[in-house]
């Protein structure tokens, strides 16, 4: 009750109303110690449990129209899942039913049915890598990989390394390493149609994430056009429905998207677009620039303490 209050206080209903909006990317069915980021089932149950008692959970495409309207309830809260993990549907959805939890699911359609994101190669090439790999070739040298942190700090200068090249010779580069070491990888990772369909079955929306996920800012304007366009139109088809919902790929505000990119998704014919900016937003946030934050602390107490800082958060940052 005492944190229910403090949500209350920081976030009332109506014209001063403030919604957060939750990032996750993957709910694993297990813990795995080279995705420390991504909560676990368990955790993810006993989250989504706090929202649905402590917070008001609400759709996005509702919340943002009640958003604009000044008539949010108090302790409005929006759950988004960004990429199309296929755990989203196995995992995730079956949690989020049992608590009667909506969520938005932003696709980057281009991976359904057996894709793999770069970053996800990268995983889980260092996953099956031996104790001592020269990655010389990558600029990298010689590791050993005895622990689980030993591969973390790997598979991080990797992406870091990876994540900014152009998307072809991105996929071709961190391809390329799993084959230089014999590597099968997973085609399981993403999404099935057949699973995209059973999330919008669910009631769960369903908004566009461009089709292969490039940085915006790190492709020409036609590019950044042609995939937006061809990840909302992928959509629609499959679902015979428009798309009202845009999620920026990485979503730094002026880093990974710029307002040559808002002025496209408005073009393509969205509604509302989402950052990866920290805050929540207000009746008089850009609507095309939404913040959102990732929750993921492990226990309840600082889970619903960085609910209520979120809030506390200055008004956030947009790219010019």
């Amino acid at each position: 009750m005492l944190l229910r209050s403090l949500l209350s206080l920081m976030s009332p209903g109506g014209a001063r109303a403030r919604l957060s909006i939750l990032i996750y990317h993957r709910v694993l069915p297990a813990p795995d110690p080279l995705l420390p980021g991504d909560p676990h089932a368990d955790d993810f149950r006993w989250q989504m449990r706090l929202l649905a008692r402590s917070m008001n959970p609400l759709p996005l495409d509702e919340a943002v129209d009640r958003l604009r309207a000044g008539a949010l309830p108090a302790r409005a809260v929006s759950v988004t899942f960004d990429d199309g993990y296929a755990d989203n549907a196995e995992v995730a959805l079956p949690i989020l039913r049992e608590e009667g939890v909506p969520a938005t699911f932003f696709i980057a359609t281009g991976y359904l049915d057996g894709g793999r994101m770069f970053n996800d190669t990268l995983i889980e090439t260092v996953r099956r890598l031996p104790k001592n790999a020269d990655l010389g070739p990558e600029g990298l040298g010689e590791w050993t990989l005895e622990t689980h942190q030993d591969r973390l700090k790997l598979i991080h200068a990797l992406i870091s390394q990876f994540k900014y090249q152009p998307a072809e010779q991105r996929t071709a580069g961190t391809e390329a390493l799993a084959r230089r070491f014999g590597i099968d990888l997973p085609n399981d990772l993403m999404m099935t149609r057949a699973q995209v369909h059973e999330l919008a079955a669910a009631g769960m929306g369903i908004g566009g994430h461009t089709a292969t996920h490039p940085i915006l800012t790190e492709v020409d304007t036609d590019t950044a056009r042609a995939e937006i366009q061809r990840g909302k139109t992928d959509l629609e088809q499959m679902l015979s429905r428009p798309l009202r919902l845009f999620a920026y790929p990485n979503g730094r505000p002026g880093r990974d998207y710029a307002a040559e990119h808002i002025q496209i998704a408005r073009d393509c014919g969205f509604d509302a677009a989402v950052s990866t900016a920290a805050g929540a937003a207000r009746i008089d946030s850009d609507p095309y620039q939404l913040p959102r934050f990732t929750p993921w602390d492990r226990t309840p107490m600082r889970f619903g303490l960085r609910l209520a800082r979120n809030l506390a958060e200055p008004r956030e940052r947009q790219a010019a």
